[in-house]
């Protein structure tokens, strides 16, 4: 495939028509869909379990603080985002990581705080992401992340990430505690259903779109029981590495993998690709 060229006085292309009533950025605001692109979602959802626990663990500010600051800190990257007029890896990734950590947070609030059962906690977050589809699809006519070069599909598409990541934790956490599978067999259990998505997609004809969500949604609970896994005590289940090196590792490798596309731009969509597959 080919990468889209940074924009230089040579070669900068003719302004795009506006578009009312929003500002429309000139290239999609997301990463193309490749194997870097998973093994990142994975590790952020790792240290969105991770960095939620060890921030509830060890800043001494409950659960309702570090929601409120990991909240605010995900408001000012989004703002950014949303700024910027093209895809940028280390912008993306920090937002992708913080609404892991947000997304952990809100579900947390509604079993911990409110005492929601995990049952009403997956089918309202379920309702709600579909909600969001529903009424994207409608006013856009597509959900593919191949197209979100507009304010207004960018906003559908974090809100829908934001509803994978609190869905994910709320299903994740419901079937480790009613079948009490444990950390390692939760996330073979996952990982297992992710692959039953890529059979379905490439083997039975599943559509590209539903595919890349229902994985994006199973990826959570993957990475959650994998984070737990490593970080848990032994008598728990887990590894007993703890929540702050099973952090400081996961967002190293994550940085060196961002860092790497950043400077290869080996995950920036191709847009002709993207022109035809949004089609």
């Amino acid at each position: 495939m080919t990468y889209e060229p940074l924009e230089s006085a040579e070669t900068a292309e003719p302004a795009e028509p506006a578009v009312p009533g929003a500002a429309r950025p000139r290239w999609n605001k997301v990463p193309e869909v490749t194997a870097y692109f998973w093994i990142i979602k994975v590790l952020c959802t790792t240290v969105g379990e991770t960095a939620a626990d060890l921030l509830n663990e060890k800043a001494d500010l409950g659960l309702t603080g570090v929601s409120v600051l990991m909240s605010g800190l995900l408001a000012v990257v989004l703002v950014v985002q949303f700024r910027t007029r093209a895809y940028r890896a280390g912008v993306y990734w920090l937002a992708v990581a913080l609404i892991s950590v947000v997304g952990t947070l809100i579900s947390d609030n509604l079993t911990d705080n409110l005492g929601v059962p995990l049952e009403t906690s997956t089918a309202v977050f379920a309702v709600a992401l579909v909600v969001v589809f529903v009424v994207w699809h409608r006013r856009e006519g597509t959900l593919s992340i191949h197209s979100i070069d507009t304010t207004g599909r960018e906003a559908f598409y974090w809100l829908a990430v934001l509803f994978t990541f609190a869905l994910g934790t709320a299903a994740g956490d419901l079937v480790s505690e009613r079948m009490n599978l444990g950390y390692w067999l939760s996330a073979v259990l996952f990982a297992l259903a992710i692959g039953a998505v890529a059979v379905a997609r490439f083997a039975l004809g599943l559509d590209a779109v539903r595919g890349f969500w229902i994985a994006y949604v199973l990826t959570r609970p993957l990475g959650a029981s994998i984070g737990d896994y490593l970080s848990q005590p032994t008598g728990d289940g887990g590894l007993g590495f703890g929540t702050v090196v099973t952090s400081v590792l996961f967002l190293a490798v994550i940085l060196g993998l961002v860092v790497y596309l950043g400077v290869t731009r080996r995950d920036v969509v191709d847009r002709g690709r993207a022109a035809r597959q949004a089609a």
